[in-house]
């Protein structure tokens, strides 16, 4: 392997070097996991679009920050229907803790992504949570641990995994390695420019058997429509119900994305 990730923008660059530092906890973390794909049915069992909602501070690709409560913000998503939600635990770059995450797998009963950008085995030992997610691009850089054994040691505390892709070869690597949760990111992380015709390429080289989540840049009732139709059993979803720097109602912002598909019906 490369000792890079190839071009990626800056901003990604600082973030993958912030994650190089950081280090684990002192034991091993164990968790008896939410199943996020029974979240899913059970969301268009209700006739709602699956919705994993993301409680984001800030990040690079946003302006603004939302300093509400986190378990105020998730409570809220979830009564806008959110199957599943993602907490950021990157500190440098996201405003994100581990702290924020149990507090918030306390307080709901919907599972509970980890979103933070893992490299170590080590780093899976911070938090209990439903789901982590592993990067394949940042994983093809030299000093990373592998993905399949990633995947592995995941699986052997308890973590249910999404493993998140950009190309058709990333697919490939993420299903290889055992990956039965896979995203596809709609920005590309050489220009951070978003474009939703890259679910709309890449998901056709998803098996059947795999659990397809779209993210990034999906905004409003059509963009869920259009990723819907494209092959997605799910979407994750942050800034468009954070909405930051404003003072909005998450959960309006949630629920327009969740009845997307039967408001054409009604």
């Amino acid at each position: 392997m490369d000792d890079s990730v190839g071009a990626i923008a800056p901003e990604v660059e600082s973030i993958l070097a912030a994650a190089r530092e950081r280090t684990g906890g002192s034991d091993r973390v164990t968790v008896d996991a939410r199943s996020l794909p029974a979240a899913f049915e059970q969301a268009e069992a209700g006739g709602r679009v699956p919705l994993v909602a993301e409680i984001k501070p800030t990040s690079p690709t946003t302006d603004g920050e939302r300093t509400d409560d986190p378990v105020e913000l998730a409570e809220r998503m979830v009564a806008g229907g959110a199957a599943a939600l993602s907490v950021l635990t990157e500190p440098d770059h996201f405003g994100g803790s581990a702290e924020t995450l149990e507090r918030v797998r306390e307080t709901v009963d919907v599972p509970v992504l980890r979103k933070d950008f893992i490299l170590h085995e080590a780093q899976l030992d911070v938090v209990e949570a439903d789901v982590v997610l592993l990067i394949v691009r940042f994983l093809e850089a030299e000093g990373t641990d592998d993905l399949p054994d990633l995947i592995s040691a995941a699986r052997d505390r308890g973590f249910q995994v999404l493993v998140e892709t950009h190309t058709e070869a990333e697919v490939e690597t993420a299903v290889e390695a055992g990956a039965d949760i896979v995203g596809i990111n709609n920005r590309d992380l050489a220009k951070l420019e978003v474009d939703l015709a890259t679910f709309e390429r890449v998901s056709e080289s998803v098996p059947e058997s795999v659990t397809l989540i779209a993210e990034s840049g999906i905004h409003t009732p059509e963009d869920v429509r259009r990723m819907r139709g494209a092959g997605a059993d799910a979407l994750l979803v942050g800034s468009a119900i954070m909405d930051h720097g404003a003072d909005t109602d998450v959960t309006a912002n949630t629920r327009r994305l969740t009845d997307a598909e039967t408001e054409t019906q009604t």
